[in-house]
């Protein structure tokens, strides 16, 4: 008899995350806090709910009224960051952000960050896309200290495209739709 069929591994790679498969409880999280900012620089607001607008971004945030400080050449619909960034911002710098202090949207736990690339997902009813990788900036040291930007590092979340509109709220499930190599 031939030998016994036995799957692949799973491939993990930090430098071609678009290679690496996901386990299926690797692509399912929660929405765990939502923040916005009416205008840029200004202190984030947590919300335990919030409306979601198609290719505009989320209601009354300084991008969705083009109120954001990198609008006109960097600027997104939509941020995100998971807890795994945030906790290893922490041990890596020492510094632990107060809440909102990473100017972040959306704060997802469950899924890895770089299932995040290249990938469709849905918190709740509404569809988001990603749009880039947003490192930290400068600004960022400035609100939660000195180092806080270096500690993120290339942990600085991503940008979304609102893919419809809905709302969204705190402890809605996550899930990834179309993760590279999925």
């Amino acid at each position: 008899m031939g030998a016994e069929w036995a799957p692949l591994p799973e491939r993990r790679s930090a430098l071609f995350t678009w290679l690496n498969t996901w386990r299926a409880d690797e692509r399912r999280g929660t929405l765990r806090e939502i923040y916005v900012a009416g205008d840029a620089g200004a202190p984030m607001v947590s919300l335990d709910a919030v409306d979601c607008i198609d290719g505009i971004g989320l209601r009354g945030d300084r991008y969705a009224v083009g109120q954001g400080h990198w609008i006109r050449t960097d600027g997104c619909q939509v941020t995100l960051i998971t807890t795994d960034e945030l906790r290893h911002a922490a041990s890596r710098g020492g510094l632990a952000l107060e809440p909102g202090w990473h100017r972040r949207n959306l704060v997802i736990d469950g899924i890895p960050a770089a299932a995040l690339r290249r990938s469709r997902l849905r918190i709740g009813d509404v569809v988001f896309a990603f749009h880039r990788l947003r490192p930290p900036c400068g600004y960022l040291d400035r609100v939660a200290g000195a180092g806080a930007a270096k500690a993120l590092g290339r942990g600085g979340g991503v940008g979304l495209y609102v893919c419809g509109d809905g709302s969204i709220q705190c402890g809605d499930p996550v899930e990834l739709l179309d993760a590279a190599g999925a």
